[in-house]
């Protein structure tokens, strides 16, 4: 069992940063690949960046490419998200979810991950 609590949250003006962490539970966290999420009202559930446990070759949604940057500390069992030039267009809840043993084709497809957080939620105002 994986728990994971996400935290960073905000209002936050066009252009402003914040930073998402995400702490986790258990004692395989470096068998999961930690990926961010997001729901903006109204819409779907949307991909935003994934990494998988060795740290390399972390994947972006093509809209936050340049500006977020996704990492994890596997010492400390935690994952962020550092949003930097956040727009409004960036406001939605944020989750983190951790999928076991993913594969490069899953880590980008929510239904394939395993546990989620409660979110947090990022609000960029105009």
């Amino acid at each position: 069992q994986v728990q994971l609590v996400e935290s960073g949250g905000g209002l936050v003006q066009a252009g402003g940063s914040l930073r998402l962490s995400c702490a986790t539970s258990g004692r395989t966290f470096s068998s999961y690949g930690m990926g961010w999420f997001r729901q903006a009202p109204g819409k779907e559930r949307e991909f935003v960046a994934a990494i998988p446990w060795s740290n390399s070759n972390a994947y972006y949604t093509d809209s936050v490419k340049g500006r977020f940057t996704i990492s994890r500390d596997n010492a400390k069992n935690m994952v962020y998200l550092q949003m930097n030039s956040l727009k409004p267009e960036d406001t939605a809840v944020y989750y983190c979810a951790a999928q076991y043993l993913p594969s490069i084709g899953t880590m980008k497809i929510g239904s394939k991950y395993n546990y989620w957080g409660q979110g947090t939620q990022v609000t960029v105002s105009s």
